[in-house]
């Protein structure tokens, strides 16, 4: 374990290693909010970015003088979460560690029901004898599944996954309930849309595709190229997720029992949709990188991939009603800052 001062009062960010709970602590942190970081730093994908990662937190927190303390180990241990709030309260908890993709649950389901239920449960747990004022987590829009009516919104029907992460995700949102509902915990999901920018993970298509146009080799486009999806920079998901968390979850005085809106409740519960309320074609996507790096895809057309969703677009309004936050970074935008941060990291 690497700490620093134990901050009086933190906001515990879970998964700091990872694409977005990087750019969430060093957000906190840009703010002179105190953080205590967990992260397992699984070898899923390259340890070594998640570890540079850690240094820039490290690096930015040392020279704002602002307190942070990073825990090595795995949220699947009860133990971690002791450790975390033995020292001074902890009045916040952004829980965005999981074991992330889509096609990857098909083949290590059990991997998925450590990280996302067991790891989650002790994360409720945690909370609730915590008295943490507010538990604010990541959930995705593939819990809208089977699902063809576009755009998603949150009282539509998220009761058909099509695959095991996103069954485990929308578990999650059900469990949040329960407590919100049995301790009063108050707790606001967000359904993250196909998150995007610096850092980010090997195993999503900007960086597979990216690293591929520089190296002149072929890129796999499945579903023949016919996806849409709603793009999220990273810093307009990372904005939303700090207004979402600055206000916590209250019991919605409209619920209706009788017809139950499954994104609030009676109970201090909410579950947002956080995009850019703008499905792109793949093929724009893939044109936007090769307008920032300059190069030509050759395309190898592939089936839509088990487990895929054809579309993805986000109605983001209830957010943006809730915090007056709305995303505002074009694809174009992000690109072109993805790729100005992978060439400078691999000197590409």
């Amino acid at each position: 374990m690497t700490t620093s001062t134990r901050p009086l009062s933190a906001t515990l960010v879970t998964g700091v290693a990872g694409f977005i709970g990087f750019h969430t602590a060093l957000k906190l942190i840009g703010r002179g909010d105190p953080v205590v970081g967990i992260d397992s730093v699984n070898d899923y994908y390259d340890v070594t970015l998640k570890e540079s990662r850690l240094e820039v937190i490290a690096r930015a927190a040392a020279d704002a003088g602002v307190p942070y303390t990073f825990i090595r180990a795995n949220l699947a241990d009860p133990a971690t979460l002791t450790e975390a709030f033995a020292g001074p309260s902890i009045d916040r908890v952004i829980h965005l560690a999981a074991q992330a993709g889509v096609r990857h649950s098909i083949v290590d389901p059990h991997s998925y029901v450590q990280s996302n239920l067991v790891a989650f449960t002790n994360v409720l747990e945690a909370c609730r004898h915590g008295g943490v004022a507010h538990l604010t987590y990541a959930s995705t829009s593939s819990v809208y599944g089977a699902s063809t009516q576009l755009p998603f919104r949150e009282e539509a029907d998220a009761d058909h996954p099509l695959q095991f992460y996103a069954a485990t995700k929308r578990a999650n949102e059900l469990m949040a309930h329960s407590y919100s509902h049995l301790f009063g915990l108050p707790t606001t999901g967000l359904r993250f849309f196909t998150v995007y920018g610096p850092w980010g993970r090997p195993d999503m298509a900007l960086f597979r595709f990216t690293k591929a146009i520089l190296a002149g080799e072929p890129i796999d486009v499945y579903n023949n190229g016919h996806h849409t999806r709603d793009f999220t920079y990273v810093d307009d998901i990372v904005e939303g997720v700090v207004h979402a968390s600055d206000r916590p979850a209250e019991p919605d005085p409209a619920f209706d029992p009788a017809a139950p809106d499954p994104a609030t409740s009676n109970a201090p519960f909410r579950v947002y949709n956080i995009g850019n309320r703008t499905p792109v074609p793949l093929t724009d996507y893939i044109a936007a990188i090769e307008a920032a790096t300059g190069r030509t895809a050759t395309r190898t057309f592939l089936p839509l991939q088990p487990g895929d969703v054809p579309d993805t677009w986000a109605d983001t309004g209830r957010l943006e009603a809730a915090t007056g936050y709305r995303t505002t970074t074009p694809i174009s935008v992000g690109i072109d800052r993805f790729i100005a941060w992978y060439r400078t990291y691999y000197g590409d």
